[in-house]
């Protein structure tokens, strides 16, 4: 910025042909002590059992949860916060603990037996059992934020 001579300040632009294009860094040339990600990146992951979260079965008997609707909610019992628990054991017995949105469900007496069709059908299971709860009752706050979005709640 230049000062006129009323004392109003100006700018001035300066056109130039090219400009020299600065010199890239080179990591080559940087000198390295230590690569500290070397034992990190030769590390496998801890094997994860498969009846434990994580684990190929229990995450495929979730996978068959999530495909099961509530007929009322366009979101499914898994999303819904329906499922309490799954517990599996190395024999492939699978427990599966949930409850209802209310005792009064009109699929009160299908949904349990549509649960332990789904969970018995997944490779792996040998006996699915179903325990049906009320305590604690189900209310709206342990959906997923999936579901709740689904549901214009969030």
């Amino acid at each position: 910025m230049t000062e006129g001579k009323s004392g109003e300040r100006r700018i001035m632009v300066e056109e130039v042909e090219a400009v020299d294009v600065p010199p890239k860094a080179r990591v080559d040339d940087a000198p390295r002590e230590r690569d500290y990600l070397e034992g990190f990146l030769a590390q496998k992951p801890a094997e994860v059992p498969s009846v434990e979260p994580g684990g190929n079965l229990y995450d495929a008997v979730i996978d068959a949860l999530k495909e099961i609707y509530d007929p009322e909610i366009p979101v499914n019992i898994y999303d819904l916060g329906l499922i309490y628990g799954v517990d599996l054991t190395d024999d492939g017995h699978a427990v599966v603990t949930m409850t209802l949105t209310t005792p009064h469900c009109p699929v009160a007496e299908s949904m349990p037996g549509e649960v332990e069709l789904r969970v018995g059908a997944v490779p792996g299971v040998g006996d699915a059992e179903v325990n049906l709860v009320w305590d604690p009752p189900w209310d709206p706050q342990k959906m997923s934020d999936e579901a709740k979005l689904e549901l214009g709640m969030l």
